[in-house]
């Protein structure tokens, strides 16, 4: 894990520092990706998704050297608000929102075959493969696996008064509950931020083995920022091994309060935020060889709720393949599977999911038109399950998806110091 998350990072270094000199001790780089994508997404008179749309994202990846151990790095985000096929968050109606995804300072050291990486900043959550991996120019498909952008029907500000009140939401829309909390429009949480969060970690790499312990602000499923009301700091930890051949297996988790402070006044008497954590659980793997590397996760979550005997949890998995089929050319497709766990509130009402179970399905070719530029043209196709629950029926439902994204990576600004 210590070599994955500083694989970017050391090519940064490496790449642009070393051009101007050989291991130059200091100096700062800053590479960009600047993403361009078009959309048309379609599917059943059931389904809500439709239409065409575009847009952009803009990375900067500032990057500082001080000596053999000391490092910066940061990575600044803008988008357009159609950009991402999903939602984050509080819907500000934003046509171009900035985030600051990484800023952190950083110590490396290795001896013998004990290498170490201390950080302390704003950190990509330490919970399982993808979020270190978010990068267009990096990633093989043209979207984020499901599993980390698909939003749950409640969220981290608002108390729902049932069973009844979950199953009432709209999967992947704006949530409204009705038993107390914020009164602003917003979307549910997402299982795991993709944004990073205010954190303090230690990566240890020993042989063939690796872990890392990470200590936030809050959850990575309802990060909060440095001057936020609602911090609980709380852990994430994880853990793998490398085996010969290049297959490397790991497993992750965290455990802490979700729920914001605002909702004190609703929770139960006798009651803190503390009372109702949300945990997670996953496991990946990763293998390359040749023109062959694959990828997959399996997590499972689980969100405690005040009144809920059997609050909501959710399963997760999905398996990703990419061939190289030329220097220019490869292909990638990803399968995802997502199922909702019984939920049941204090009045005994239940019910078997707390959403619809569904399945994406993703095929993306990429071609490099050059060394700074690539193109991907992906399909997607997502199929809802029929369900139904307390009087409630959703209709099966299909969405389809075709999307063209050029990637153009470069650097803005890189020097070197003696």
């Amino acid at each position: 894990m210590l070599s994955h998350s500083l694989r970017f990072i050391a090519c940064v270094l490496a790449g642009c520092l070393s051009s101007m000199g050989q291991e130059a001790s200091s100096g700062v780089s800053v590479p960009i990706t600047i993403s361009a994508e078009a959309r048309d997404t379609g599917g059943s008179p059931q389904s809500e998704y439709g239409g065409k749309s575009a847009g952009f994202r803009a990375v900067l990846y500032p990057t500082v050297k001080f000596g053999a151990h000391w490092f910066a790095y940061s990575a600044l985000e803008a988008h357009s608000s159609e950009y991402f096929p999903y939602q984050i968050g509080i819907d500000r109606d934003q046509e171009v929102r900035f985030n600051v995804m990484q800023a952190f300072v950083a110590y490396t050291q290795t001896v013998s075959n004990v290498s170490v990486l201390v950080k302390a900043g704003q950190l990509s959550s330490a919970f399982g493969l993808f979020p270190l991996e978010y990068d267009d120019a990096t990633m093989p498909l043209v979207n984020a696996p499901p599993v980390y952008v698909a939003n749950l029907p409640f969220r981290g500000d608002q108390v729902p008064c049932g069973v009844n009140d979950v199953l009432r939401q709209t999967y992947g829309s704006e949530i409204d509950s009705n038993c107390g909390g914020s009164e602003a429009d917003s979307y549910g949480l997402l299982p795991v931020t993709l944004y990073g969060l205010p954190s303090v970690e230690a990566e240890i790499s020993v042989a063939r083995v690796d872990a890392r312990l990470q200590i936030t602000n809050s959850s990575p499923a309802n990060p909060q920022g440095f001057t936020s009301s609602s911090q609980f700091p709380q852990w994430t930890a994880g853990a793998g091994y490398t085996f010969p051949g290049g297959l490397h297996v790991g497993m992750s988790g965290f455990r802490g309060p979700y729920l914001d402070k605002s909702l004190g006044s609703w929770l139960p008497v006798g009651t803190t935020n503390r009372s109702f954590p949300a945990s997670g659980v996953g496991l990946d793997v990763q293998w390359s060889r040749d023109a062959w590397s694959m990828q997959g996760e399996w997590q499972s979550f689980h969100f405690e709720l005040p009144g809920f005997i059997l609050s909501p949890s959710e399963n997760a998995a999905y398996a990703q393949v990419k061939r190289i089929v030329s220097p220019r050319l490869f292909l990638a497709t990803r399968v995802t599977a997502q199922s909702f766990g019984r939920i049941k509130d204090s009045s005994g009402v239940s019910s078997n999911y707390s959403a619809g179970p569904q399945q994406v399905y993703e095929l993306t070719a990429g071609y490099r038109l050059n060394r700074q530029q690539l193109l991907k043209a992906g399909a997607g196709w997502t199929d809802r399950n029929a369900w139904a629950a307390n009087g409630w029926f959703w209709p099966r439902g299909e969405s389809y998806s075709l999307e063209l994204q050029l990637v153009t990576s470069l650097t803005a600004l890189s020097k070197a110091f003696r």
